[in-house]
Order: structure tokens, then C-alpha cells, then sequence
């Protein structure tokens, strides 16, 4: 979920994630990017530090291989009420059809606590649901 309004480069970024994707080293790029985020380019910099095959990182790059499918991402991400990273859904599939619903929705950085509150409240209703059901 690349935020150009926060970090102009940020699109950029993810296609560059996605290139190094194509090497096997997706996260070490995304984690090498978000460490040094005052300092994006020059791109190929992080392709050599990587350990990539530069001209074939550049030629990702150059061609905007992945920005459709960031773009997608991003279009997905937005459908879903997403408006940042990160961005947490608890959901449950019906067993019936396959589909997913989504129950909650954390936001943001949330400590372990959250998660725990908010899945014991789900675990509590789907219990109390599943009694209403046997009667």
C-alpha cells in the first residue's frame, strides 16, 4: 500500500520490492527500502547491495513491469477500507460457499493485547451464535 502522499517515491518502492521479487529477495528489498527511506535512490544501489542481477532488475524497473499489478493492489486494498498499512482483517469462511467475511478490522500498529481482545470477542459471539443455531 505504497502512500505516495506520505513519501513521493513510495510506488516506486513497490515496484522495486516486486522486481527484486522476481530473485528471490522481495523481502530483503522491502526491508532494505523501508530502512532507508530517505535515500531510495539510486534503485540499483539496493539491487547491487542485494546481490541481484542489476540489468535484469533495471529492465524491471524501467518497464513498469508491476506497476498494474500494484495498482491492483492498491485498488483492492482501497475496496477493502484500507487506508494505510498495516491493516489487520479477522475473518471467517462459510463452509457453504467458500467466501470469506470479514468480522473486524484493526488498523495501524496494535499491540498483542488488541489482537487477543479483539479475536477472544469473535471466538465469544461465534460461540454464542453457534448455541442460538442448535435450538
Amino acid at each position: 500500500m505504497p502512500l505516495e502522499s506520505i513519501h513521493k517515491l513510495a510506488f516506486k518502492a513497490a515496484e522495486a520490492a516486486n522486481c527484486a521479487g522476481e530473485q528471490g529477495k522481495y523481502w530483503e528489498m522491502h526491508a532494505r527500502l523501508f530502512a532507508n527511506q530517505q535515500a531510495f535512490e539510486p534503485w540499483t544501489a539496493h539491487a547491487e547491495a542485494l546481490g541481484l542481477d542489476v540489468k535484469q532488475f533495471d529492465t524491471c524497473m524501467t518497464t513498469g513491469k508491476y506497476a498494474e499489478e500494484v495498482r491492483r493492489d492498491m485498488a483492492q486494498a482501497a475496496t477493502a477500507g484500507v487506508t494505510g498499512t498495516p491493516a489487520f482483517f479477522l475473518a471467517v469462511t462459510d463452509p457453504a460457499s467458500s467466501k470469506i467475511k470479514t468480522l473486524r478490522t484493526l488498523r495501524g500498529a496494535q499491540p498483542f493485547t488488541a489482537f487477543k481482545a479483539q479475536i477472544d470477542g469473535l471466538l465469544t459471539e461465534l460461540e454464542a451464535q453457534e448455541k442460538q443455531e442448535k435450538k
